[in-house]
């Protein structure tokens, strides 16, 4: 092993990774947990890429053959079934730590200056992610799926010319038919890891060059520490990691990703149809809208404001701009809670509905 890491030195010399882990800190303090969470959420990113790279291997897109694929893959490859539920509980537990993490920041702000552009590098990347959910939904091509991805391509149309322009541009025509397929396709194995890994990257060497944020009040008090990277904070990681992935595995073996019937394009509406858990609070919310509101469709009062809510999320630091100064606004330092409160609140409503 001395021999191997002298040949590896003289070639390529990786000390600076050593002198970077070891120069590194992070701040220690009770609510100190909360970093761990950006770790979990790089390993479940690398299952996902693992595990999307294995499916692909079987996976065949097309009206005719995606469906069959799935079944072939779960029934004849050794451990498919198995593949298939890691990926996509991999999947769901990464949305959850991605929520987790957003919140977390609403929380302790860290989103205020100087890390405005972390915020917002982070807040697109949670946007992308659930656009992997909702394209790598359709893509075993069964009736739920079809049906979700119906309703959820009509929304936008709820927003005018443009929002129309959108629905066909996501279906590729006026229905959901094999051209979706191939593009939901093309956008979950390309389209979006081309946006997605860049801004993956600049998010992490924001987080690199700024540091951990420390909440204000813990800051103010100076009730924190600096642990070092090395060995420290990683080998927490590395056993919060373990950890994850038995927990990815065991719900992989216990409770496998079911098939379902094969699509029918013609077949009516599932009863009962919901979506993925993760747009349950949104979905719940178009339906809190009536038809008509001063005769503008509800939907598209609904539509509207979920978009100005979104915006609004997105420019939050420059909204709460005397965040770490003790200056935040009553209702700016409520609305992360009620936000929290609304999408629990909404999500079990869909679920018990």
């Amino acid at each position: 092993m001395s021999k191997l890491q002298d040949w590896l030195t003289e070639r390529v010399d990786l000390g600076w990774v050593e002198d970077f882990m070891r120069s590194k800190v992070v701040p220690h303090h009770r609510h100190s947990y909360v970093y761990y969470s950006g770790g979990i959420l790089l390993l479940l990113l690398g299952v996902q890429i693992i595990t999307g790279t294995l499916l692909l291997a079987y996976y065949s897109p097309g009206e005719d053959t995606a469906f069959e694929s799935i079944v072939n893959l779960v029934t004849k490859v050794p451990l498919g079934v198995y593949m298939r539920s890691v990926h996509s509980w991999s999947a769901n537990i990464m949305v959850f730590f991605l929520f987790f993490h957003l919140f977390s920041i609403l929380f302790y702000q860290g989103y205020r200056r100087p890390r405005e552009l972390t915020w917002v590098g982070g807040f697109i990347l949670l946007v992308l992610t659930l656009a992997f959910g909702f394209s790598g939904y359709l893509l075993p091509w069964n009736q739920l799926a079809v049906t979700a991805t119906k309703v959820g391509t009509d929304s936008p149309g709820a927003l005018g010319p443009i929002g129309a322009w959108v629905t066909i541009l996501l279906r590729g025509g006026e229905d959901v038919t094999g051209i979706t397929l191939g593009r939901f396709f093309a956008l979950h194995v390309w389209g979006l890891p081309l946006l997605f890994f860049p801004l993956l990257a600049l998010h992490l060497f924001l987080v690199q060059a700024q540091g951990m944020a420390v909440p204000p009040k813990i800051e103010r008090k100076g009730e924190y520490s600096y642990l070092p990277f090395f060995p420290n904070v990683l080998y927490r990681d590395l056993a919060i990691w373990l950890v994850t992935l038995g927990l990815v595995i065991t719900l992989a073996v216990v409770s496998p990703w079911t098939v379902g019937e094969k699509a029918d394009l013609l077949a009516p509406t599932p009863e009962r149809m919901k979506p993925e858990w993760f747009f349950l609070f949104l979905f719940q919310t178009l339906k809190l809208f009536p038809g008509n509101i001063l005769g503008i469709s509800g939907e598209t009062v609904a539509m509207s404001l979920i978009i100005l809510l979104i915006l609004a999320a997105f420019l939050y630091p420059w909204i709460d701009r005397g965040a770490g100064e003790g200056k935040t606004p009553f209702l700016l330092r409520l609305a992360p809670y009620l936000a929290l409160i609304y999408v629990i609140g909404m999500t079990l409503w869909g679920f018990l509905s």
